[in-house]
């Protein structure tokens, strides 16, 4: 008997899903081949630019960019919300010296108490998605400070992102590095059915609760392949830089068939908008970092060319984003808790517009080991 026999019917599709549409969706778009993306119709880019995070997570929770009195209500509204009380759980979490372990187990604790989704008002998950991501820059702050010995900041009440950087540094930030913070943060809120917004949206369609949806992406957060490579350019840079000479390095290693972090993406086929606005951010704040990572930019954009010529390879936003979060003070550690701080935004908008027409996620897979007669 041949195993083939026991195939299930259907499409067989790419490894990965790629190019598979598995949903309908309200919350954006991304368009790789023209170097653009949106949210709810908006150009994300442009949002980042002028934008602050607190109106664009208002357009992923309302559907709508707000007027000044709901930009005010929502403000207000969150930055309470951003004040709870989780100081007991913050330390204990920070004594592992995992920070993205210590985030999520936080927030496990924070929305504890909250139910699966099945059979309950709408308008009750609305709340609860706020409820719980608001805090998440004063947890992921506060582990930082618990894990160098320091006492955590409490909020300000600034805007989301003074806020965040205050709460970190524990001094009034500088205003260039605030906006910095407030055009990563807003860039990185949603980006297409990456891993971890599909994996929020499979959770949810269990019928988990909103913590078991935030969890669920986190977790998926944890391996380097999605939101860990902006630390890992910096690692790069820093060998570079020990090595002395960019341009062998670069060529050697790119020569042995090594990967060189933030370049080439699983989407963009023309040039990332968000490398494209961090770069010109990076650039403007200037510094030696900003200089040798133009210069390594430039080599490994021509050595790629000239070795893949058929092949569009371009940097991507990772590359950018490690520079102008250093220059901000972000500690690198906190590179990947502080891009789920923006992306969770994502999450719940897509985690709530799954509930509306929800049907379990459960795909087919084709068995092929061997079959004992």
């Amino acid at each position: 008997m041949n195993h083939t026999d026991f195939a299930p019917a259907g499409t067989r599709v790419p490894p990965g899903l790629d190019g598979i549409v598995v949903a309908d969706t309200h919350i954006g778009d991304v368009r790789g081949e023209e170097g653009y993306f949106h949210y709810r119709g908006h150009d994300a880019a442009a949002l980042a630019t002028h934008a602050d995070v607190e109106d664009v997570w208002h357009l992923f929770h309302e559907g709508h960019l707000p007027d000044a009195i709901e930009a005010a209500e929502f403000t207000a509204r969150t930055t309470k919300l951003r004040a709870a009380d989780l100081d007991d759980a913050i330390t204990l979490a920070a004594t592992g010296g995992d920070l993205l372990g210590g985030l999520r187990t936080v927030l496990a604790h924070h929305g504890a108490h909250l139910q699966p989704w099945v059979d309950r008002p709408t308008e009750d998950l609305r709340d609860e998605a706020l409820e719980l991501i608001a805090p998440m820059t004063s947890v992921v702050a506060g582990l930082w400070r618990r894990s160098q010995g320091l006492d955590p900041v409490p909020s300000t009440g600034a805007d989301l992102a003074a806020d965040y950087l205050q709460m970190l540094l524990g001094e009034k930030p500088d205003p260039a590095a605030v906006g910095a913070v407030r055009k990563y943060l807003c860039l990185t809120i949603d980006h297409g059915f990456n891993a971890s917004t599909f994996v929020a949206r499979c959770t949810a369609s269990s019928g988990a609760s909103l913590t078991g949806v935030l969890t669920a992406g986190l977790s998926s957060l944890s391996g380097p392949l999605h939101g860990g490579a902006p630390s890992l350019v910096l690692d790069m840079l820093d060998e570079i830089a020990a090595s002395g000479d960019a341009e062998r390095w670069v060529h050697e290693h790119l020569a042995a068939g090594r990967r060189v972090m933030g370049f080439g993406h699983r989407i963009y086929r023309t040039d990332d908008p968000r490398a494209a606005l961090l770069r010109s951010t990076a650039t403007a704040h200037g510094g030696d970092r900003i200089e040798a990572a133009l210069e390594v930019e430039r080599l490994v954009l021509e050595t790629l060319a000239a070795r893949h010529p058929e092949r569009e390879l371009r940097t991507n936003v990772e590359f950018y984003a490690a520079v102008a979060l250093e220059q901000a003070g972000v500690p690198r550690e906190l590179f990947t808790p502080t891009f789920a701080v923006s992306r969770a935004i994502g999450w719940m908008a897509h985690a709530l517009e799954q509930i509306e027409g929800n049907r379990i996620v459960r795909p087919s897979s084709s068995y092929v080991g061997s079959i004992q007669d």
